[in-house]
């Protein structure tokens, strides 16, 4: 009796957990599309790190959280920002040197000789480094915001549940026939 309760605890906690898992699948797939490749969660942003320039504090393929800013956000020598370049490229690096009373900012990243060649604009910056970097969480991220990526996050969690559902109404087809065939022996 009580190795029937366990077993029903962990099954539904297994279908709990794949239920969960398909859910956070698709609100992260949705929201990155639904915001352009950049979900936003409580103000934060994940973004992918794509080279070493910051290293090593932020290796490639790590993941780093940054807090959205707005344009009344004031910055300082040492804060590390996430900024658009003049070819809409996004870059985290951190300021050296602030100009025309906070307008303007010199920046360069922690592994590179040099500041970066363009000042960056206020107006250009779109976050500001958390703290936060995750390791080679970085690789999924990318890799989830990518078609194949998409169908795979969604696929395999969708997959995982359905084979879970047959085995639990399996289950239960095989402990609903098995008290008959006991009935009529």
């Amino acid at each position: 009796m009580k190795g029937k309760t366990i077993l029903k605890w962990i099954s539904n906690s297994i279908s709990t957990l794949l239920i969960i898992l398909l859910v956070c699948a698709v609100l992260i797939v949705i929201s990155s599309r639904a915001a352009g490749g950049e979900p936003s969660l409580f103000g934060y942003q994940l973004k992918t790190v794509l080279s070493g320039s910051m290293e090593p504090e932020m290796p490639v393929g790590s993941l780093i959280l940054t807090k959205q800013v707005d344009e009344k956000e004031r910055f300082k020598t040492g804060d590390v920002i996430t900024f658009r370049t003049s070819e809409n490229i996004l870059v985290t690096h951190r300021i050296i040197e602030v100009e025309h009373n906070g307008q303007r900012f010199i920046t360069k990243g922690d592994n590179n000789n040099g500041p970066d060649v363009e000042p960056v604009l206020a107006d250009n910056i779109v976050g500001k480094y958390s703290g936060t970097t995750i390791p080679y969480a970085g690789y999924v991220f990318h890799y989830m915001n990518t078609k194949q990526g998409a169908v795979l996050f969604l696929f395999i969690p969708g997959l995982l549940f359905l084979g879970h559902a047959i085995f639990t109404i399996w289950r239960a087809l095989r402990l609903i026939e098995g008290p008959k065939k006991e009935e009529t022996i």
